[in-house]
């Protein structure tokens, strides 16, 4: 009998323009999900059985920062239909994977706050955006992050120049680069909601990366 392809809602740029949905589409697919596409201008399917926050676009500063002015710079039509998907998922208790954005708006969506730039504050790693796996990051023993990858240490692109800040409710950093900057997050509880600061899509040509995905798509089958 055959196993369940469970859908996957991915979200990003309503863009014809899209290499992270491709790449992400692909992922899923080889780890044996089924992805769908979400954006303001590609409706949330329903139902669904776990959710992907896409990267892409810097979120509204005054959505975490409280002295910050109104943002018009921002994507804000995205930012509100990802943080009523986070939302919904979490209510559901659906699985979610955050990648680089999607990682920082799940802390957001957690009452947390971000660096809006960490291009001056950088020591150890390179402000240098970087497709390929060139910034080493240690990740947090006992994790729930360390059981997928089977590893501690790991090489990851670096295409961000915003960073988790303060953790929110219930989220906990589970990996760090050599500068201390936050490179995953995951809940507290024994749900699978996991953000990832690089982008393992655009590695899934790497063994380690995809076992990120195969990890949402057993969630999602409940497993």
């Amino acid at each position: 009998m055959a196993r369940v392809r469970p859908t996957i809602a991915v979200t990003g740029k309503a863009s014809r323009w899209a290499p992270g949905w491709w790449a992400a589409w692909l992922a899923i697919a080889l780890a044996g999900g089924r992805a769908v596409r979400a954006t303001p201008r590609h409706p949330m399917p329903a139902p669904i059985d776990g959710l992907l926050i896409g990267g892409g676009d810097d979120i509204a500063t005054d959505l975490y920062a409280a002295s910050a002015a109104y943002d018009n710079t921002a994507d804000r039509a995205r930012d509100a239909f990802e943080l009523a998907g986070i939302k919904q998922a979490l209510a559901e208790h659906k699985p979610v994977l955050g990648i680089c954005r999607g990682a920082q708006l799940i802390n957001v969506a957690a009452g947390g706050t971000l660096y809006s730039d960490i291009s001056n504050l950088r020591r150890s790693t390179s402000n240098r955006v970087n497709v390929l796996p060139c910034k080493p990051v240690a990740i947090k023993r006992r994790s729930r992050l360390a059981a997928v990858f089977g590893d501690r240490r790991l090489r990851v692109n670096s295409l961000h120049h915003q960073a988790v800040h303060t953790l929110g409710r219930q989220v906990v950093a589970t990996a760090r680069d050599a500068d201390g900057f936050v490179q995953a997050i995951e809940a507290c509880d024994a749900r699978f909601v996991i953000g990832v600061q690089w982008h393992p899509e655009y590695l899934c040509y790497q063994r380690a990366q995809r076992r990120l995905f195969r990890a949402l798509v057993e969630a999602c089958r409940g497993g």
